[in-house]
């Protein structure tokens, strides 16, 4: 079971490991725990496109069900309303009756229902920074992993069906500066400009002042081999046309440099339930022996 935020956070996080567990047979439930109502029109080819201003939501249930049946998975929504980005400063409020904002007593019982109804075996999520500071992604993240225990208390929402112990908890690690520096400095090898420069010149700068904050990263601990998985993985990013720019930076890196380089996807366990050594090469690691 994959929870994420908004409809395109299960394409750009982790889609190429789904796309390989489903096709070896597993199943996969993707959660998305709002339906991205309040996102910004990010493809600057569809931004003058009327009828997608008036209904966003809409658009956007559309592209999440065109990009479960490219990855093969299940999918479901929580039934929350995107909270926005806010910007600003000082920041707006939240939006009223917004994801952020609604009590966890609902948001935690509306998942452990899921979870108890699915029964999976592995969570993947969020870490506690929501991998960038969106409300919904931190949201998500503190839902998930109270759901994750909540799920197996027989004494915790006891309305929400049987209770079910889920083995494993992940949070993706995928963006890490390993990874983009590598690329990054692949591209510039090969004379090509990269999509990273910024991003790279910003963390470096943050880590020569030193009252910059220090960014924190996660360790990985599992890798999943899934490079045969890249192209489903962009076909899927594309299905949420409101929101992936064709010609962004997502698609700056050619694939096959992606195979060569860095042909994993990350994660980091963060709790288990089942012995494991770790680096895993299998979010299943603990589990294949029927554990």
């Amino acid at each position: 079971m994959a929870v994420h935020a908004h409809p395109d956070d299960e394409s750009s996080k982790g889609a190429a490991s789904m796309a390989r567990y489903v096709s070896e047979g597993v199943e996969v439930l993707v959660v998305s725990c709002t339906g991205g109502e309040r996102g910004d029109v990010l493809n600057p080819r569809l931004k003058e496109n009327a009828s997608l201003l008036r209904d966003m939501g809409e658009y956007r249930r559309h592209e999440m069900a065109e990009a479960a049946r490219i990855l093969g998975v299940q999918h479901r929504w929580l039934g929350y309303v995107d909270s926005g980005l806010p910007e600003g400063d000082p920041l707006p409020p939240l939006p009223s009756g917004c994801f952020a904002l609604t009590p966890e007593e609902f948001t935690v019982d509306a998942l452990v229902h899921v979870v108890r109804e699915f029964r999976p075996h592995v969570m993947t999520t969020y870490d506690e920074s929501g991998g960038y500071p969106h409300p919904d992604h931190i949201m998500t993240h503190v839902v998930s992993r109270a759901a994750f225990d909540a799920a197996a208390d027989p004494a915790r929402f006891p309305q929400a069906g049987e209770p079910w112990r889920t083995s494993k908890l992940y949070y993706h690690a995928n963006f890490s500066r390993a990874r983009m520096r590598t690329f990054h400095e692949a591209l510039l090898a090969q004379g090509k400009e990269s999509p990273f420069a910024e991003w790279i010149q910003r963390m470096d700068d943050e880590a020569a002042n030193p009252d910059a904050p220090k960014r924190t990263e996660l360790e990985i601990t599992t890798r999943i081999e899934c490079a045969d998985f890249f192209e489903t993985r962009d076909r899927a990013l594309l299905a949420h046309a409101t929101q992936i720019d064709p010609d962004g930076w997502f698609f700056g890196v050619p694939l096959e440099l992606q195979r060569e380089l860095w042909p994993t996807e990350d994660y980091h366990l963060a709790l288990s339930h089942v012995p494991t050594t770790t680096p895993e090469d299998d979010l299943f690691a603990g589990l294949r022996d029927g554990a």
